[in-house]
């Protein structure tokens, strides 16, 4: 019962394969730049909601927070490798993102929009919580596996926070229909998934 009830929490559908773990543990350096664009990538995105979306104040506050905590993530994550004497990589395509973003079709009114990218940031940051649980139970590196247990703690609140925004701007009844679609999207994506060294894949 107990595995279970962090992927409840997280309304996701589909739990990640343990053998993704046996993959980050033999591409540690792969996975630690990746995770690194991972958080440049977040900051990007608060800051993109702060750029698109101006006139929602409470929107651009907490985009603000948030921007500064995931580009402090990003140095959290490139002092570790420099600790390691790794050297940050090139950034990658991130095909799980992507796939996640292309699933609402373009158009509709600018509230949609809005709540449609809140739903896509909610889950990703969702299936992040999971992903570094997983690591925090898993690594043999407890130094690495107390490092993402903090950061696991981070994504949760990050999940709950853009949910929430969801249903403040949207009637709640058609957002959490959005929403239960959306993670049926997820679980079909996720069966491709969990076959390679970076955080998403």
């Amino acid at each position: 019962m107990e595995e279970k009830e962090p992927i409840q929490m997280l309304h996701l559908k589909l739990p990640t394969d343990p053998r993704w773990v046996n993959i980050v543990e033999k591409n540690i350096d792969e996975i630690l730049t990746d995770h690194a664009y991972c958080e440049q990538k977040a900051a990007s995105s608060a800051i993109s909601f702060i750029i698109g979306f101006p006139e929602y104040s409470e929107l651009v506050s907490e985009m603000s927070d948030l921007a500064q905590e995931e580009m402090s993530h990003f140095k959290m994550v490139h002092d570790i490798m420099t600790e390691r004497g790794l050297t940050l990589g090139r950034e990658r395509k991130d095909a799980y993102v992507h796939k996640l973003r292309f699933y609402f079709p373009k158009g509709g009114s600018r509230v949609e929009s809005l709540i449609n990218r809140l739903l896509v940031a909610a889950l990703i940051e969702a299936r992040s919580c999971e992903r570094f649980r997983l690591l925090s139970e898993e690594l043999e590196d407890k130094k690495l596996a107390r490092f993402y247990k903090k950061l696991m703690i981070s994504e949760a609140g990050h999940y709950t926070m853009f949910l929430r925004f969801a249903r403040q701007y949207g009637e709640r009844k058609i957002v959490d229909a959005k929403w239960q679609e959306l993670l049926e999207f997820e679980a079909q994506v996720m069966k491709d998934l969990s076959v390679s060294e970076s955080i998403h894949g």
